[in-house]
C-alpha cells in the first residue's frame, strides 16, 4: 500500500539538489521521509540509532540513482554527537537548507512506573535533540538565505492519551518548539513548522497496537476511513520543504485522517 501512495505523488522543482537532513530516518516514517526526499533529487542525509538499518537504506536507494543519500548512526540524547555531524554534513554536501526533526519513541509509560531519570531520558529522545538541531542548521542556512524545519509533533498530546504522559508532554512541548522557533529565525527567512501526524500505519505500530480493537477505534474516530501510511506524512514534510509553502511559518499542520 506505502507503494501505491508513493507512485502519485506531486514534484517539487525547488526541492532538485537541496540538502536535507533527517533524523531517525532507518524506519517507520523516517525511512518514508528519506526515501520521499531522495526521489525528488535531494542531498539526504540522515541518522539514526540503528546502524544496520541505516546502512541498508542508503546502500539500497543509492543504488536507485540520484544521490546516494549519507548516513551516520547517532543517539541523538547525544548533543554533542548530533551537532558535530550536521556539521559534517553542511561541510560535505554543502549547507542544509531543510531539517527534518522526526525521531522519537512512544513507548507506553503508566504514571507510577515514571522515575525523574526516565522523564528526563524520554524528553531527551522525543524533544530535546529537535532544539539543538535547529539550533545547529540555523547557521548554516542563514549563511544561504533562509532554510525550513520541520519538526514533529503528534494527536496524542490533544487527545491526551493516559498511558504515556512523557511522549504527550514531550509532543505538546514541540508546539511551543515551533512557534518560539519561527519567530525568532523568521528575520533570517527561515520557518519552522511542525507536523501532527495521527496513527501511522508502521511495522511497529501494527505489529505492537492494530488489532480488532485498534480498527475499530480507528473506524469510529477518524473522519477517512482509510488507514494512515507513512508515505501519508512524508508527502505533507515535503510540502513543507519545498517553495510552494514559502510563506507557511509556525504552523502544526495535522494529518489523522481527521481523527481530532
Amino acid at each position: 500500500m506505502e507503494r501505491e501512495i508513493m507512485k502519485n505523488g506531486a514534484r517539487y522543482p525547488s526541492l532538485q539538489d537541496k540538502v536535507v537532513f533527517i533524523t531517525g530516518g532507518a524506519s517507520g516514517i523516517g525511512r518514508s521521509l528519506v526515501e520521499h526526499f531522495h526521489d525528488q533529487g535531494c542531498k539526504v542525509a540522515f541518522v539514526d540509532i540503528s546502524e544496520a538499518a541505516g546502512r541498508d537504506l542508503a546502500e539500497e536507494l543509492g543504488g536507485k540513482g540520484g544521490y546516494k543519500p549519507h548516513f551516520e548512526a547517532c543517539d541523538l540524547r547525544d548533543v554533542e554527537q548530533l551537532e558535530s555531524i550536521i556539521a559534517r554534513v553542511g561541510q560535505t554536501l554543502g549547507p542544509i537548507t531543510a531539517l527534518v526533526n522526526n525521531a522519537g519513541n512512544d513507548d507506553r509509560h503508566p504514571l507510577q512506573d515514571v522515575t525523574s531519570q526516565y522523564f528526563d531520558d524520554r524528553l531527551s529522545v522525543n524533544l530535546k535533540h529537535q532544539l539543538f538541531a535547529a539550533k545547529a542548521v540555523a547557521p548554516q542556512m542563514k549563511a544561504v538565505g533562509g532554510g525550513t524545519i520541520i519538526n514533529f509533533s503528534s494527536i496524542t498530546w490533544t487527545v491526551a492519551d493516559g498511558d504515556c504522559v512523557c511522549y504527550v508532554t514531550a509532543k505538546s512541548a514541540v508546539v511551543g518548539l515551533t512557534r518560539a522557533l519561527a519567530t525568532e529565525l523568521g528575520v533570517d527567512n527561515i520557518r519552522v513548522n511542525a507536523i501532527a501526524p495521527g496513527w501511522v500505519m508502521t511495522e511497529r505500530q501494527v505489529s505492537l497496537w492494530l488489532d480488532d480493537k485498534g480498527r475499530q477505534q480507528i473506524h469510529d474516530r477518524q473522519a477517512l476511513k482509510s488507514l494512515l501510511y507513512s508515505p501519508d506524512i512524508a508527502r505533507m514534510a515535503l510540502w513543507l520543504a519545498a517553495d510552494d509553502s514559502r510563506m507557511c511559518s509556525k504552523q502544526t499542520f495535522v494529518v489523522d485522517g481527521g481523527w481530532i
